[in-house]
């Protein structure tokens, strides 16, 4: 059974096809966690994949975008995105989050 120290977790550019979220990722066979952080500003534009995620907001507060709609979420708030539905978010502050996400075909959030 591994265990990790995420400060030891090299921070890398989480989804470079979709958003500017800096993060520590930890990937399993069937999950990925991963501490995010955005600048106010930032954000993922509007998109879609098969994975399913829930992303909980540590500090600031985000726009989120899905199916028509727009909702801000802030700390001790989640999002929950389902697979294949289209969705985005905007930084309204600096944002830390938690990410979890399925993987997928050995990807998780490097789609």
């Amino acid at each position: 059974m591994p265990f990790y120290t995420l400060q030891d977790v090299p921070q890398e550019l989480v989804t470079p096809k979709h958003s500017t979220a800096l993060g520590r990722l930890i990937t399993g066979s069937q999950v990925e966690f991963g501490i995010l952080s955005f600048k106010a500003g930032q954000g993922a534009e509007v998109h879609a994949h098969p994975h399913e995620q829930i992303v909980y907001v540590l500090k600031g507060r985000m726009k989120v975008f899905t199916e028509g709609s727009e909702t801000v979420i802030g700390p001790g708030q989640a999002a929950h995105f389902l697979p294949n539905v289209p969705h985005g978010t905007k930084m309204l502050d600096d944002v830390e989050a938690i990410s979890v996400k399925g993987v997928i075909d050995g990807v998780g959030h490097k789609t």
